[in-house]
């Protein structure tokens, strides 16, 4: 089984690539060894999320950062504004990507072969000017990607991060953060989090229902309540077995697991399970 999926790259190339991008990702990148990748945000100063993505070393001077679709422009923007007399480049690639399960592939011509080792998703990720799918996979549907994504508790970028994201509710705080390397772009409000073992306000949990009856999914943004206290809203959504699968920010306080009442549009109301 592959998905063909749409995601961006960018490529940081040039004498100081390494010491910039130590200053500017949360994740440790002097110790990255070639040929490995890693996941990192990129920070606002004020320690909010601007980008989640993986970056990958394949030489002493050159890295690729990989990024939901749509957000090269806004990374490679802001990658450059803190270059000041930094002997690196920073450009968008034109390049492809196919998420590859239940085999080891090689990486294309020109690219990357990426493990990808998620909760209930074992893959390969590869990544390159042109990918095509090795004999006889089936490419799957964009749909089952997503449903794939959100089991597996992925967060998208424009869905579950935005400029509001605090680092430590998103779920991918431990595998996309160094909490031993030197000083760099919107630590401050990471360490803090960390060193107070202070709890965000909300995490990302995962969110499972059926439809009995039901023809449509419940939309993003549909309320979750517990004793008639709102304590989350869906921001992802996927069709399941007989149902449905989710994400969504829900207040700390709740224990998981737990049942909550999911309601949308025109007084529908469903249980929906809040997994651990």
């Amino acid at each position: 089984m592959a998905f063909r999926r749409s995601r961006d790259a960018v490529v940081v190339a040039g004498p100081d690539a390494e010491d910039y991008l130590q200053g500017q990702l949360s994740q440790e990148v002097v110790g990255l060894a070639e040929g490995r990748s890693a996941w990192s945000f990129v920070l606002a100063p004020s320690g909010k999320v601007d980008a989640w993505l993986r970056v990958s070393r394949r030489s002493a001077d050159e890295f690729i950062l990989d990024l939901d679709d749509g957000f090269a422009g806004k990374l490679v923007a802001r990658l450059q504004r803190f270059m000041v007399r930094t002997r690196c480049e920073v450009e968008p690639l034109d390049w492809q990507m196919l998420t590859v399960v239940g085999i080891d592939p090689q990486a294309p011509e020109g690219g990357l072969a990426i493990p990808l080792d998620w909760p209930r998703l074992v893959a390969v990720d590869l990544l390159g000017p042109l990918v095509d799918p090795p004999s006889g996979l089936v490419i799957s549907e964009k749909a089952e990607w997503e449903r794939h994504r959100i089991m597996a508790g992925i967060p998208a970028m424009g869905a579950e991060l935005d400029e509001r994201t605090i680092p430590a509710a998103t779920g991918v705080l431990d595998r996309s953060v160094s909490f031993t390397k030197g000083c760099y772009t919107g630590q401050e409000l990471v360490a803090r989090i960390d060193s107070r073992s202070a709890a965000t306000p909300t995490r990302l949990v995962r969110v499972e229902g059926r439809l009995e009856g039901e023809t449509q999914l419940p939309p993003v943004g549909s309320n979750l309540e517990l004793e008639d206290v709102q304590v989350g809203r869906l921001t992802s959504v996927a069709a399941a077995d007989s149902g449905f699968v989710a994400l969504a920010y829900v207040k700390r306080a709740v224990n998981l697991p737990s049942e909550a009442l999911l309601s949308w549009a025109e007084g529908r109301e469903i249980v929906a399970l809040l997994a651990d």
